[in-house]
């Protein structure tokens, strides 16, 4: 090989490296590599509102957890066929609920509380999902499903909630006043398993949203 050839071979070699390492030093650059920011807000406004009413309705009695995915409060029983275990571990991962009670105790989960707007919109659930229902039906946490609408008032959220749980885990939940009559107490209590969303002709004043 002459001289010549080998300079030229040289030339295009370092040429090459450089390319090489200027674009592993664009690829580890930190806007590249982790192209993230912080979202301005983890709720939309309307989960705001809902969760400040479930806190100010039984805050005091459970811990609540918020967009939990049904795979974390849900497990298989053992000795399930594997074909289905992984089929009913990929949906329940693939599922999430907007807010789950637990027990101040032990973390227990013991309701799960879904939003639901008829339109879908915001990404609000729009119809039942049977297999959610069913899911947590099976394992015995009941399931609330609550229309999205202004003007919930706390004693609103503490009536469903208490509908759908046994007495004994609501030691400090008051029983309804009889000035609400306690409409949504005993919707809930006619639902049928799976649970349906509230239907209520009660009219409710809106409430402001937690900043």
């Amino acid at each position: 090989m002459a001289f010549g050839d080998t300079v030229e071979l040289a030339i295009v070699l370092m040429m090459l490296l450089i390319i090489v390492a200027v674009g592993a030093m664009k690829l580890y650059e930190p806007s590249l590599a982790f192209p993230f920011k912080k979202k301005g807000n983890l709720f939309t406004p309307v989960e705001r509102t809902f969760l400040g009413l479930i806190e100010e309705a039984v805050g005091n009695e459970f811990r609540i957890l918020c967009r939990v995915k049904m795979s974390d409060i849900l497990t298989i029983h053992q000795n399930t066929d594997k074909r289905i275990s992984k089929n009913a571990a990929t949906r329940a991962g693939s599922k999430h609920l907007d807010f789950v009670l637990c027990s101040k105790e032990d973390m227990s989960p013991v309701i799960a509380i879904d939003l639901v707007r008829n339109t879908g919109k915001d990404g609000y659930k729009s119809q039942r999902d049977f297999y959610v229902s069913g899911a947590l039906d099976a394992a015995r946490i009941p399931h609330v499903r609550i229309k999205v609408r202004s003007g919930y008032k706390v004693q609103d959220i503490r009536e469903c909630i208490q509908a759908k749980l046994p007495k004994v885990k609501l030691r400090r939940l008051d029983a309804p006043t009889p000035s609400s009559g306690g409409k949504l107490a005993n919707e809930f209590a006619r639902q049928a398993k799976p649970t349906r969303p509230i239907q209520t002709n009660k009219t409710v004043i809106s409430r402001p949203t937690a900043a």
